[in-house]
């Protein structure tokens, strides 16, 4: 039988009840707090009880029992009454609360003992009343000790054991039947108070227990909720703070820089090139990406510069201290070329580039979502015109985001029913002459602030979420439009990458061309590489959407993106639009000549039509012709013209003749 499960002999649980437990230290340290509180009470009681009965005997009695004993005892109930005060708002480790308590449980023998012989030698000097003193004494004494020690058990039982049984004998040692009769009563007092105090002790043991469990259970909850916390701030892939621990820490060191006057920046980070990494390895190699990165700007944290997370291909810097546009610019580069290294994802080695936006308080800025706004146009801007560079937001900026605010406003509250229409720009057909259909181009005139170009408003309305319903209302305008055209006349309309975003804005298109009436083998919907780019199966899915309605869907400003010829193949193309940045001169480019022709003989062996885009001149479109180009559009026949002009043009036998002889 192992020695822990053998029966404990009475001997052993007898000397284990007169220990001070150490088994527990919160408990410990408890009992201590709780005794100190009374262990002075103790020593005062002793103190005034001896005093007293020193003082009534100091007549009848030596001076050794009324001047030095006394005095001994008072001496010793002084310092250590003065020691437990002192103890009382202190401070105490578990081992050192112990110590306090084992000392006092130590003494509480020695003392009793020596009261108790003082107390007897005492009792037979002196008339009755003195005599009746020292019973008093010796009850008293006893009771305060037993209500003291009710958080020390073993001190209290040895003390009340030490000081009763003694004074019992001796008060039957009288033969006096009133203090036999006292010395009984004490005794069975006590030992009431005795059950009373181990009853208080067992429970305060048990409440120890429990708030010590409750404590532990709340350290539990409260750890897990610190957990939680930190989980919720903290971006489960790349395991760097996310958008939401972004703003806070955005919110508190602008307050932070408010109140001292420290400047501070915010910094926007997008990858250049992500997505054909997720399109062409898949979603785990794009994560393995991202892993990279969060890494890679990682080693530039410092007490001063945080990275966070804000989703997808998109991270963010906070940096407080010694920002000037000098360090902002010398940081960028580094980041930007530690984003571009090459790294080996999925046995293939890629490479991403990174383009920075920043901001700096108090520069620019009146608040931390201010400031955010502003990192992320300096960002925009970046991305348009220095990509895997870094931009600084300045005036010029500042100008672009105040227009683009009060474009957005003016276009929140305009009447867009009544204030959008259409220009309409014609695409020749070069083997007839003829108008083979015609591109619907938007226009805005608002009467807030007049025409606004749709390069500038379609962003700002994709933005401000009110691009479905333009399209719903541009579409709906040029299909009635295009029942005025020769059946022959097609009609190339611009969907917004927002517009196939998901298969409803979808069926809405359908359900458009649906009510018109229109022939949809006379509908072209023209797809920017941007809506490929943003979600290729998405892309895909709503352009088989369209070419099983039975529209044709091109693919505009072909050359300029990052779409790849695999990307071109996997789509249901009917056309594809060569952007006029490739043909602009043309004819003393020879890289641009030779572009073309090879975009053109790709058209060809993949059963597709090509529409250049962008002819201005003579020479150009002789280039052309040269090549092989059979559609093309431009400001050499016409600009945009409105309804009435395009009927007229649509109806013309030979449409090229016509514009040149308009012009």
């Amino acid at each position: 039988m192992p020695e822990h499960d053998r029966p404990k002999s009475w001997l052993w649980r007898a000397l284990n009840f007169l220990r001070v437990p150490n088994d527990n230290p919160a408990l410990t340290l408890a009992q201590f707090e709780a005794f100190s509180k009374q262990v002075p009470l103790l020593y005062f009681i002793l103190f005034v009880n001896t005093v007293s009965v020193a003082w009534t005997h100091r007549n009848v009695a030596s001076d050794t029992l009324v001047l030095y004993i006394p005095g001994a005892l008072c001496s010793i109930f002084l310092i250590r009454g003065l020691g437990w005060l002192r103890k009382r708002h202190r401070q105490v480790t578990p081992a050192e609360a112990y110590a306090g308590l084992t000392a006092t449980n130590r003494l509480a023998a020695p003392i009793a003992i020596v009261c108790v012989g003082w107390s007897l030698a005492l009792l037979p000097t002196g008339n009755a009343y003195q005599q009746a003193h020292v019973a008093f004494y010796m009850a008293i004494t006893v009771i305060g000790i037993i209500f003291c020690l009710m958080h020390l058990r073993s001190a209290a039982f040895m003390v009340t054991v030490l000081v009763n049984v003694p004074f019992f004998v001796a008060m039957l040692m009288t033969g006096e039947e009133t203090f036999v009769a006292t010395g009984l009563n004490i005794l069975l007092v006590s030992f009431a108070l005795i059950v009373v105090l181990l009853t208080h002790y067992r429970d305060f043991r048990q409440l120890g227990h429990s708030r010590q469990e409750l404590q532990e259970r709340n350290a539990a909850i409260q750890a897990l909720s610190d957990e939680n916390l930190r989980l919720a701030n903290l971006d489960s892939l790349t395991q760097i703070p996310n958008r939401r621990s972004f703003f806070h820490n955005l919110e508190k060191a602008f307050s932070g820089a408010a109140a001292t006057g420290e400047r501070l920046a915010v910094g926007v980070i997008d990858l250049d090139g992500f997505k054909p990494i997720n399109d062409m390895y898949g979603h785990a190699a794009g994560d393995k990406v991202l892993v990279e990165i969060g890494a890679r700007l990682g080693r530039f944290e410092s007490e001063s510069l945080k990275v966070h997370r804000l989703g997808g291909d998109e991270f963010a810097l906070i940096i407080i201290g010694d920002v000037d546009e000098t360090n902002i610019m010398s940081l960028g580069v580094s980041i930007c070329d530690a984003i571009a290294e090459p790294m080996k994802i999925s046995n293939a080695t890629v490479q991403v580039t990174g383009s920075l936006g920043v901001a700096i308080y108090p520069d620019v800025g009146s608040n931390g979502q201010d400031l955010y706004e502003r990192a992320d146009y300096a960002l925009y801007t970046a991305k348009r015109y220095q990509r895997a560079g870094t931009v600084i937001f300045n005036h010029k900026q500042a100008q672009e985001l105040s227009r683009q605010k009060v474009v957005e406003e003016a276009l929140l509250a305009a009447n867009l029913s009544r204030e959008l229409s259409l220009a309409y720009q014609p695409i020749i057909d070069l083997s007839t002459g003829r108008c083979a259909g015609f591109e619907a181009l938007a226009r805005w005139n608002s009467p807030q602030i007049g025409s606004v170009s749709p390069a500038e408003f379609i962003p700002i309305a994709e933005h401000a979420g009110r691009i479905a319903l333009i399209t719903r209302i541009l579409l709906d305008k040029a299909l009635a439009e295009a029942k005025h055209w020769p059946l022959d006349v097609y009609l190339s309309f611009n969907l917004s990458p927002h517009d196939l975003a998901t298969q409803d804005g979808t069926m809405r298109i359908i359900a458009a061309v649906g009510v018109s009436g229109i022939d949809p083998r006379r509908i072209n919907f023209e797809i920017t590489e941007t809506a490929i780019m943003h979600d290729f199966a998405q892309a895909k899915a709503s352009a088989q959407m369209l070419r099983h309605l039975g529209t044709s869907v091109s693919l505009d400003d072909f050359g300029t993106g990052f779409s790849s010829l695999s990307h071109v193949h996997r789509l249901p193309l009917s056309k594809i639009k060569v952007d006029g940045s490739f043909v602009r001169n043309i004819h003393t480019e020879e890289p641009s000549r030779k572009i073309v022709k090879s975009v053109l003989a790709l058209c060809a062996d993949m059963g597709i039509e090509a529409v250049v885009e962008g002819v201005e001149t003579a020479e150009e479109l002789e280039v052309l012709r040269t090549l092989g180009a059979r559609w093309v559009q431009g400001f050499y026949f016409t600009r945009p013209m409105p309804s009435l002009e395009a009927r007229e043009l649509a109806a013309a036998g030979n449409a090229a003749h016509h514009l040149r002889q308009a012009g």
